[in-house]
């Protein structure tokens, strides 16, 4: 028989980044395992059946699927998600939107947007921290807002609602006192493109216009009609865009407008609140 130690050692991953990260998290799920029950008995035999689907799934990673696309499944905030290819995988950077988002508002009642929402990360993670919040996520792909809500119901969040809406579209008389996004910020030709994950992602949730900010100057020209006198807009970006969304967000009448950094140093959201009548 096959054991575990040997398959890790020989799984050939030569172009990933984290060739035995991918090839540990492949064989785990292939075993119904933990990565640290891998690392605790290595001994252990793989019988046949699950060695040719190991075999399967490296030769997809081999290919440049994400492995959360192979797993069906990714890490995110505090919570496991389902995900597929026809929404963005939910990456770390993005929980500074939800950390952000946590620190604008009471814990006391209010009605939170999350706008394109896919696999509806940010608006379940927001679910997840403030009960008191109703969080509405829309987006305009009819299948991500079925996983989306298959993720809500999976964690038993039940102060969000998911709705098929493309940006404010679904959502006329409504207002909120915060709205989230992390729409697509990507220049079309942008060389990022063709490179690692981002080929088998959706374009659709990353291509925004010549410059990447085609839906980012819609969304923060329209928000105003949606915003509760004092609410604020939260916008993830491109690492070098900030300045532009903040000469957006100021030209619109948004105060108050900031940009903040992620781990890596870059600013990566921007925020501003609307006070007009």
């Amino acid at each position: 028989m096959v054991t575990i130690e040997s398959l890790l050692n020989t799984a050939d991953l030569p172009d990933s980044p984290s060739p035995r990260l991918d090839a540990e998290l492949l064989l785990a799920h292939v075993l119904g395992k933990s990565r640290s029950y891998l690392r605790t008995w290595p001994e252990r035999d793989v019988d046949a059946a699950q060695q040719a689907r190991f075999v399967a799934d490296l030769a997809r990673r081999r290919t440049g699927e994400p492995v959360a696309y192979i797993l069906g499944r990714q890490g995110f905030w505090s919570l496991e998600l389902e995900v597929a290819p026809h929404t963005l995988i939910p990456r770390p950077d993005t929980e500074l939107l939800v950390e952000t988002a946590l620190a604008l508002l009471p814990a006391t009642p209010a009605a939170v947007l999350d706008l394109g929402s896919g696999t509806g990360a940010i608006a379940l993670a927001l679910a997840s921290e403030r009960g008191g919040w109703q969080l509405t996520g829309v987006d305009r792909v009819a299948e991500a807002v079925a996983l989306a809500e298959r993720n809500r119901r999976r964690l038993a969040l039940n102060n969000a609602v998911f709705l098929e809406s493309h940006w404010f579209g679904a959502l006329q008389g409504r207002r909120f006192q915060l709205i989230v996004s992390n729409p697509p910020y990507i220049a079309v030709d942008d060389q990022h493109l063709a490179q690692g994950d981002v080929r088998f992602e959706p374009s659709s949730a990353l291509v925004a216009g010549r410059d990447g900010l085609d839906d980012i100057r819609l969304i923060i020209e329209q928000a105003p009609d949606y915003l509760e006198r004092g609410g604020w807009l939260l916008l993830e970006h491109g690492f070098d865009q900030a300045a532009a969304v903040r000469d957006l967000l100021a030209a619109r009448g948004f105060g108050a407008v900031e940009s903040r950094r992620d781990l890596g140093g870059h600013e990566r959201i921007s925020l501003g609140r609307f006070d007009n009548e």
